[in-house]
Formats: structure tokens, C-alpha cells, sequence
């Protein structure tokens, strides 16, 4: 593979791993959203699962930094 096509999929790879993480943090803000709007208890879950997703979203990027290193 030619260095110009591995750096296009290196730029693939990382942009695929930005929207997981991203996606991480938004799941667990419409999860925790979801729950206190059915629970009734504004912004309890919201709070845990942005804070959830954030973790889990950090999680991922560093088994893809230790992977990839």
C-alpha cells in the first residue's frame, strides 16, 4: 500500500474512532434522559449517563491508543 492510501485510512480509522466516542457520550445522554423523563427524576440519570458514556467513550479511545501503539 502506496503511503498516501495507509495515511487516507489511518485518517479513516481515526475518524471512525472520534464518532465513537462521540456516540458513547451521546447514548448515555438520551439514555439517562430517557430515564428521567420516565422516572420522573430531572437531571439524576441525565448526570450518570453522560458521565457513563463519557467513561466508557475515554475506555475505548485508550484500547485504541494502546493497539495502535
Amino acid at each position: 500500500m502506496s503511503g498516501h492510501h495507509h495515511d487516507m485510512g489511518k485518517a479513516v480509522a481515526s475518524e471512525n474512532e472520534a464518532a465513537g466516542f462521540f456516540a458513547s457520550i451521546l447514548s448515555g445522554f438520551l439514555l439517562g434522559f430517557g430515564l428521567d423523563a420516565w422516572v420522573g427524576m430531572s437531571p439524576l440519570f441525565t448526570v450518570i449517563g453522560i458521565v457513563a458514556g463519557s467513561v466508557i467513550g475515554f475506555w475505548r479511545m485508550w484500547q485504541v491508543a494502546n493497539r495502535d501503539a
